[in-house]
């Protein structure tokens, strides 16, 4: 296959997908046709098959797609820090894209449509927790494991760390989102609080001093 036709494909597959995103997301998997994501997205059924062998399949390429395009928002902006001061910036910094991107009314979408589905098809339940939190946590660890290294940090486990850091911020905020559907978000002097208190805990267990 040529690289024209290789282009051709591959922004087919990319209809496909921001087709199906939105219906999945409006109308729920049970309630979206292969038809209608295909009608949506100018292309025969046909080709939404030839992209994706099923229904399941389509619905793991998008979770696979908004929690990978999520999680590398989240961890482009890392920086090591010289000192500690800018250690704290940074944890700052990233405590605000996490609730960002976690937070995003899409994203919360998507985490209630994947629940409502995991037990039927698990696959869904692993995607999104390995390509969101669990990618998050990662890359948190691997900054953190350097941290330590540098003297910054006193921290045995980087991914225990990480994943302690990572519900200090997004534990409460995450779970009051998805179960209180359509309550108005943290304000911005409660948001600078909540970091800050869990940047504090946090420090509080693993600072060098």
């Amino acid at each position: 296959m040529d690289e024209q036709a290789l282009g051709r494909t591959a922004r087919k597959r990319q209809m496909v997908l921001d087709a199906a995103r939105e219906l999945f997301l409006h109308q729920g998997f049970a309630g979206t046709s292969m038809d209608e994501v295909a009608a949506r997205a100018g292309v025969s059924k046909q080709t939404v098959y030839k992209q994706f062998a099923s229904k399941e399949a389509l619905f793991l390429g998008i979770v696979h797609s908004m929690t990978g395009a999520a999680s590398d928002r989240v961890q482009v902006e890392m920086r090591d820090p010289a000192d500690t001061e800018q250690l704290v910036a940074e944890l700052h910094g990233h405590a605000d894209r996490l609730m960002t991107i976690a937070l995003a009314p899409r994203l919360l979408q998507l985490r209630r449509l994947v629940i409502s589905e995991a037990t039927r098809f698990p696959e869904l339940g692993k995607a999104l927790y390995e390509g969101g939190p669990g990618r998050a946590i990662a890359g948190l660890a691997t900054a953190l494991g350097r941290w330590s290294d540098q003297g910054l940090l006193a921290i045995d486990d980087p991914l225990v760390a990480a994943t302690q850091f990572n519900w200090l911020i997004m534990g409460e905020p995450v779970n009051r989102a998805m179960f209180y559907v359509g309550e108005k978000p943290m304000g911005p002097a409660r948001r600078k609080a909540h970091i800050a208190s869990g940047v504090h805990v946090f420090l509080a267990a693993y600072s060098a001093a």
